[in-house]
Formats: C-alpha cells, sequence, structure tokens
C-alpha cells in the first residue's frame, strides 16, 4: 500500500545527506544510495550552517524559504549567478544588496 505525505517541505542537499545518513546506508535502496552520494559530493555546507544561511537570508534580506534554500545549495559566487535563483529577474534587486548576500555566503563557503 503506498504511503500518503503528511507535509510536504522543501530541502537543501545538507539535509538530504543527513536524512539519508541517519537511515544508514545498509538499508537504502539503490535511487537513496544514488541520492546519497550526489548530496555528500555536493553539498556546499554542512546542515547547521545550511539552517543558519537559510535563517539570516530570510531574516536579513528578506529572501523567501525557496530562494534561500536554493542559494544554499548552490552557493552562488556571482552577482550574475545571484540573480538567478532571486525571481527570474521578475525582482529588482540593487547589486549592493546582491554584493551584501555574496559577502555573506563567502564567511560559509568550503
Amino acid at each position: 500500500m503506498p504511503r500518503k505525505a503528511i507535509r510536504e517541505r522543501m530541502l537543501t542537499i545538507p539535509d538530504v545527506k543527513k536524512v539519508l545518513e541517519l537511515i544508514g546506508e545498509d538499508k537504502l535502496d539503490q535511487f537513496q544510495r544514488r541520492s546519497l552520494d550526489y548530496a555528500s559530493k555536493f553539498a556546499k555546507v554542512d546542515e547547521e550552517k545550511a539552517e543558519l544561511i537559510i535563517d539570516t537570508l530570510k531574516d536579513k534580506f528578506g529572501l523567501d524559504g525557496e530562494e534561500a534554500i536554493q542559494i544554499v545549495n548552490c552557493m552562488p559566487a556571482s552577482v550574475e549567478e545571484l540573480r538567478v535563483f532571486l525571481g527570474g529577474g521578475r525582482k529588482i534587486i540593487e547589486t549592493s544588496k546582491l554584493q551584501e548576500i555574496l559577502s555573506f555566503l563567502d564567511e560559509y563557503r568550503k
């Protein structure tokens, strides 16, 4: 019998990595093992830092949760890359604010 979702929430790549590690690699199916491998290779920060970055992006910079999660997943390094995650150009955000966000992200890069 298929399971029914109780709630849905977006996860960062570090969140996915932690959840799959908690399950245990020996209990994962093939898809989940591939997802763990991907998450291990592409997580830009650990889970605690990801949560802190998301909270700051939302509280200090006024971004919505989805934007903040995508920024944590990719950790853009330039204003042009950052603009991609912020409304696809539909939002007008001052370059100085984008540079401030990048400076903040630079503090957490691996």
